[in-house]
């Protein structure tokens, strides 16, 4: 993806009745954090600055989404227990970690498997892609995309 792309477009469950894409999120920025799975440490202390930011960057006009390939089940569980203030998107088809390059291999304990790479992506009112980290590293990554919301 380049810097001003059209950011590839989604539908996305967020629970067993709602769906939400990206036109849903027209005039506004778009934080979209793709993370490996619910329940696990750096997953969880990722999801829960970007809650505990939330109101910083509502006030910049920003909305949050987390994806991850987690069942809705997992995830309303993941939401009640962190108190999450903002969607969480089951995509266990891989769909959107697709269309968005997340998809990567991996090695654990010389097993390789195929895995979601931590990712954040910025997309801005008009649909484009304006900014993207990849490969995240948690301590201070939440902060980092904030500041980039408060430069533009």
């Amino acid at each position: 993806m380049n810097d001003k792309s059209k950011a590839p477009n989604f539908l996305g469950l967020i629970d067993e009745n709602n769906q939400i894409s990206l036109s849903d999120y027209k005039g506004s920025f778009l934080v979209l954090y793709f993370y490996p799975k619910d329940k696990t440490s750096g997953c969880t202390i990722q999801s829960q600055d970007f809650r505990d930011y939330k109101k910083k960057f509502a006030n910049k006009n920003c909305k949050i989404i987390g994806i991850s390939r987690d069942s809705i089940k997992s995830h309303k569980s993941f939401t009640e227990k962190e108190s999450l203030n903002f969607p969480l998107i089951s995509d266990p088809d891989e769909t959107m970690c697709n269309a968005y390059g997340v998809m990567k291999e991996k090695s654990m304990y010389g097993r390789k498997y195929m895995g979601i790479e931590r990712s954040t992506f910025v997309i801005d009112p008009d649909g484009n892609l304006i900014k993207e980290w990849r490969g995240v590293k948690v301590p201070g990554h939440v902060e980092e995309v904030y500041n980039f919301i408060c430069e533009l």
